[in-house]
């Protein structure tokens, strides 16, 4: 339950902002830390696409888009000054910063707890209805599947 408060912490948006820088770094070194190394399009692109991977997974409920392949070589395009050279640290993490705005953010976490928070509690009422209508009474009932949903959203981290 002490997520909500975390998130509205002051330096937690700044926590944040150094861990994607981390996350970031680690996979500059990880794909284009090789000077010499020529780069291709689907190189960087899987590197994106794995750096936007890891950091949803490291800022659990927040999801950032997939970038479309455009934004990305827009972004590749803008920042990369040397064709010829190898991808800098530097120059990686804009092009990141850029997708990473230009895409946005997915509605998929708050959505999944609307859905649990609500589906869950009328599923089970219909199923109750089918299979015993008289057991528990349905102002006792519907509270408990609520309270029992929201426990294990929190309990799972997904609230």
């Amino acid at each position: 339950m002490g997520q909500s408060l975390q998130k509205l912490a002051p330096g937690s948006e700044t926590n944040r902002v150094k861990l994607m820088g981390e996350i970031a770094s680690k996979y500059y070194d990880e794909h284009f830390s090789e000077t010499g190394k020529d780069e291709t399009t689907i190189d960087f692109y899987r590197a994106i696409c794995e750096v936007v991977e890891d950091i949803n997974g490291s800022l659990g409920n927040t999801q950032f888009k997939v970038p479309k392949t455009e934004t990305l070589e827009q972004a590749f395009n803008k920042h990369h000054k040397g064709k010829g050279k190898s991808l800098t640290k530097e120059e990686f993490q804009n092009i990141l910063h850029d997708v990473i705005m230009e895409t946005g953010f997915t509605g998929i976490g708050a959505k999944d707890i609307i859905l649990y928070i609500f589906g869950v509690p009328v599923t089970t009422l219909l199923i109750k209805k089918g299979v015993l209508p008289k057991a528990i009474p349905d102002a006792l009932f519907i509270p408990l599947v609520t309270s029992a949903t929201v426990f294990f959203l929190a309990k799972f981290n997904k609230i």
